[in-house]
């Protein structure tokens, strides 16, 4: 999509539609290009099994909600 500096004041709805259809954005002023505007690539989240922290340790016993419950314990617990 082609869009001039004035389709982003009056029709930023239309750039940002664009941008959710995954198409890069060319900025225009006075009819040369002057940028490029270009969609953010977003990831598919992760579980927390995924994550390289969980496994590092193959002989590891606990499960990963133990792992998670001692990371997250208070520091009043470890005294």
């Amino acid at each position: 999509m082609k869009a001039s500096v004035l389709d982003l004041r009056y029709k930023m709805n239309e750039v940002l539609k664009a941008l959710d259809r995954r198409e890069k954005v060319t900025l225009l002023y006075r009819g040369r290009v002057k940028g490029t505007i270009v969609p953010s690539c977003s990831k598919k989240g992760m579980t927390v099994e995924e994550h390289p922290f969980f496994g590092m340790n193959a002989t590891e016993d606990s499960s990963v909600e133990q792992q998670m419950e001692s990371l997250r314990r208070p520091r009043s617990d470890a005294v």
